[in-house]
């Protein structure tokens, strides 16, 4: 094998090209490093200049509804265990993104991005996790949250929580306008009205009912609505129940049964609009969730002895006939 002798000048070059090389490892060698994720527990993730000014936005904008301490009050905690549930695991880019996106309540998507990322290096620090460098869009992929702890299964009980029995205390048509129909008409009202400029004021003179829309109202007003629907609705089949003719509500039909599930599955769409502050979008839902009620109604509501429609003038209005089948399908299976 021939050697190839260097001189000075070609010396010099090959121990140029040796350091470029090794520079270039080192690089990729740092910046594999940066793009790898680390958890906030470590420190680091944020300047306390940052946390500073996310301390004091806090306090104006967030703390009526989350707290002082970030224990939680109308919004959700922002710090320990329940915080986590919602984001632990994810990158801390998630919470700043939450926070511009649909944050304060009443006003969301008017924080800016250093706002919400000053805010969001505020519940960093008061999570008791270090400081260090600014936080930036980029760190913000890179650093990640400790993952919650699971949920403990809740335990099976013979009727309703800690033993207590499920009992039915009012007729369908009760239920549904105690609690169905105003929460529902929280969301039919963002037709007329976007939640987000929904703000009432102090009724003069004072009155219970209407103060309390001045407490809770707007966009939490909403997912107050929604999580109501949710949670209420599985009782309308609760065995026991009746129509307000006294006749037994007609849990046992595939229709009715279908009716529900179908008004349970749709709060799950309307929760993940109300979560965007989509005001257009919310509107076109509420007609959606209209014709999802109108769906039952035509059958077990807004009917004769003899099938027809009926309106409020016809005789006996819609109060007698409600819950009566409609021959027309099939009487003997609805049993009304």
């Amino acid at each position: 094998m021939r050697r190839i002798r260097l001189g000075p000048a070609g010396f010099r070059y090959a121990f140029a090209v040796a350091i470029a090389a090794y520079g270039i490892v080192g690089l990729f060698s740092m910046t594999g490093q940066a793009g790898q994720a680390r958890q906030v527990t470590a420190g680091g993730s944020y300047s306390a200049a940052q946390a500073d000014r996310g301390k004091m936005l806090y306090a104006d904008q967030c703390a009526a509804c989350h707290g002082e301490m970030l224990e939680g009050v109308v919004g959700p905690p922002l710090s320990g265990d329940d915080f986590l549930g919602d984001f632990g695991g994810h990158p801390v880019a998630d919470v700043i993104q939450k926070i511009q996106g649909t944050m304060p309540q009443q006003a969301p998507g008017t924080l800016t991005r250093a706002q919400a990322t000053d805010l969001t290096a505020f519940i960093l620090q008061s999570n008791k996790w270090g400081a260090g460098a600014d936080l930036t869009d980029a760190t913000a992929t890179q650093f990640t949250l400790p993952a919650g702890k699971a949920a403990a299964p809740a335990p099976a009980v013979a009727g309703g929580p800690a033993g207590l029995p499920l009992t039915v205390a009012t007729n369908l048509a009760e239920f549904m306008r105690g609690i169905t129909f105003p929460n529902a008409n929280v969301i039919f009202n963002a037709q007329i009205r976007s939640p987000a400029e929904d703000h009432p004021k102090m009724p003069i003179p004072y009155d219970y009912v209407l103060w309390g829309r001045t407490v809770y109202y707007g966009w939490q007003a909403v997912d107050e609505a929604i999580a109501a629907l949710k949670e209420t609705t599985p009782l309308m089949l609760m065995p026991g129940r009746k129509c307000q003719n006294g006749r037994p509500v007609p849990l046992q039909n595939a229709d009715f049964q279908k009716y529900v599930h179908d008004l349970i599955a749709f709060t799950d769409q309307l929760k993940d609009v109300a979560a965007k502050r989509d005001g257009d979008k919310l509107s076109e839902m509420a007609d959606a969730l209209n014709n999802t009620c109108a769906n039952c109604h035509k059958v077990y509501r807004d009917v004769t002895p003899t099938g027809a429609l009926q309106s409020s003038s016809s005789q006996g209005g819609l109060v007698a006939d409600r819950c009566n089948p409609n021959p027309k399908v099939d009487p003997n299976a609805r049993g009304l």
